[in-house]
């Protein structure tokens, strides 16, 4: 399972603050100015994603240098470093990273040929950053404890006194605290304390993280649990099973509701790097059909390039109901942590 950003790292990074052929990694041409080296700041786990840039400096011959950390720790290096940063790309686990990256001017916009690959709702409007896979918020539920008709339609239902005591939520963790961003961007400040004051007084379990909830929802510990689809996919594969054989279920808010929020594992190119044949060969093997295929299977996230099918136990991303928000809107977390903090969800 992947390892929770804790609160304390968050706050501390807030406070800081021509393609080839799709599929295949293009080959670098030396006399355009790539030295066959390059260095990624990782924010996605070195489990999940050191096998496919080994995979990419294979067929490329373009070495990749990696520093792995979570998302809020590696965006902090790179904002503290400035001018300064060995990073050519920053591959980000979450939107708001990228943006409070961006926001500091330190990206280069990125060519309309690999942005356009994209749907326009997982870029940056300025280009200077590009989803490569994308992500569901859902409802977890165990179906011995929790009827299907009785699942709440929206995630602000959650405070009511049937579900006291019942959910799991981690709220020290990113998706929860980009989810919780999403809250104040589309319903505004006073409605996000009113639903993180209401989610504490109605005793929550709080873990630290995604997979413990899905595993206590799973083995009937606890009712239902708020986390990300692709978790379903990580449980079964440790367990040598299929999604479809777990006790637990997924639950799709319908909507538009802020609770199916549709956040992105994005990169972007720092500015130094913006003419290196080698970056842009990077960010073009990211969303080819290689790379996408990979993530769709051995990670079970979202596809973001047409052509490639999604993790067999989801709907496709285009027919979820995501709210209305707008990713690059995402980048402030100072003020979310500020009020997790106070709702008393974290001490």
């Amino acid at each position: 399972m992947r390892r929770p950003l804790t609160l304390t790292v968050l706050l501390a990074s807030a406070l800081m603050l021509g393609p080839a052929a799709c599929g295949g990694a293009p080959e670098s041409d030396p006399a355009s100015g790539g030295d066959k080296k390059i260095t990624v700041y990782s924010g996605r786990s070195e489990s999940l994603v050191k096998p496919l840039l080994e995979r990419f400096s294979q067929e490329s011959g373009i070495t990749v240098e990696a520093r792995y950390g979570n998302t809020a720790a590696m965006a902090g290096q790179l904002l503290e470093e400035g001018d300064r940063s060995p990073a050519d790309a920053f591959f980000a686990q979450d939107a708001g990273a990228l943006g409070a990256v961006a926001k500091k001017g330190m990206f280069a916009p990125l060519p309309d040929d690999l942005t356009g690959k994209v749907p326009e709702t997982y870029r940056a409007g300025s280009k200077e950053w590009v989803g490569v896979t994308a992500r569901s918020r859902v409802l977890v539920y165990n179906p011995d404890l929790v009827r299907e008709a009785d699942l709440p339609k929206s995630v602000f239902d959650l405070t009511g006194p049937q579900w006291k005591g019942k959910v799991g939520v981690a709220p020290t963790n990113a998706s929860f605290q980009a989810f919780v961003t999403a809250i104040r961007v589309q319903h505004g400040e006073e409605k996000a304390k009113e639903f993180l004051t209401g989610l504490q007084a109605n005793e929550p379990q709080i873990r630290e993280g995604n997979g413990p909830i899905l595993e206590e929802v799973d083995g009937g510990k606890i009712a239902i649990g708020l986390i990300n689809h692709y978790y379903l996919g990580e449980l079964a594969k440790e367990r040598g099973t299929t999604p479809d054989t777990l006790k637990a279920k997924l639950h799709f808010f319908p909507g538009g509701d802020t609770g199916a929020l549709v956040n992105v594992a994005g990169v972007g190119v720092l500015k130094k790097a913006a003419e290196d044949p080698d970056v842009r060969a990077f960010v073009t093997y990211l969303l080819g059909a290689d790379a996408q295929k990979y993530f769709a299977e051995q990670t079970y996230e979202y596809p973001v390039v047409d052509g490639v099918a999604p993790p067999a136990f989801v709907p496709p991303l285009d027919q979820l109901t995501a709210p209305d928000v707008d990713l690059n809107d995402l980048d402030e977390l100072e003020a979310t942590i500020a009020l997790i903090k106070e709702s008393g969800l974290v001490p």
